[in-house]
């Protein structure tokens, strides 16, 4: 079903690059390749050996030109080890033709509306007292904590969690 393969796609992930339009960071290193924050989320991901299975789904989907130009907004990006876990056929499906709104609403699912660097996500789970909870493209509500001194973890509504690496 449509919810239940975006869910196995949220559950999949292990670990996740916040990447927004444009990179917030000093030096950003995704996938071996350094992120400039003079170019928007497809030319700095298009260049990331982790993001190439995320990339061809956005490419599928039809989603580039979006992802080039409308923001501002961060993207939850699972990295290629979170996809090689999915079941064969959950990715496949995916790509084709009749499924690709909801491989949209898969991808709409990791974007996040504005810019969220570790900062700003910080400074909001703080103000929330241990939590910010941000609503997706999509609409669904995910949940953030602090995870150490430098990490922050997702958590969705059936409470699978994830690190972002940033």
């Amino acid at each position: 079903s449509r919810m239940s393969t975006k869910w196995i796609v949220a559950v999949q992930l292990a670990a996740i690059a916040l990447l927004g339009t444009p990179v917030q960071a000093q030096k950003v290193i995704v996938g071996g390749k350094a992120m400039s924050s003079k170019k928007n989320f497809i030319e700095n991901t298009v260049n990331s050996s982790d993001h190439t299975t995320l990339i061809k789904m956005v490419e599928y989907s039809g989603m580039v030109m979006d992802l080039q130009h409308k923001g501002p907004f961060t993207v939850l990006a699972p990295v290629n080890a979170a996809f090689d876990r999915l079941p064969e056929h959950t990715s496949k499906k995916l790509f084709e033709p009749s499924n690709k709104p909801q491989l949209q609403s898969v991808l709409h699912y990791h974007i996040l509306p504005g810019k969220y660097d570790f900062k700003r996500l910080a400074k909001a789970i703080k103000a929330g007292k241990g939590e910010a909870v941000i609503k997706t493209l999509e609409g669904t509500e995910l949940r953030f904590r602090m995870n150490g001194k430098r990490n922050i973890t997702v958590i969705d509504v059936k409470g699978t969690m994830a690190n972002i690496s940033i």
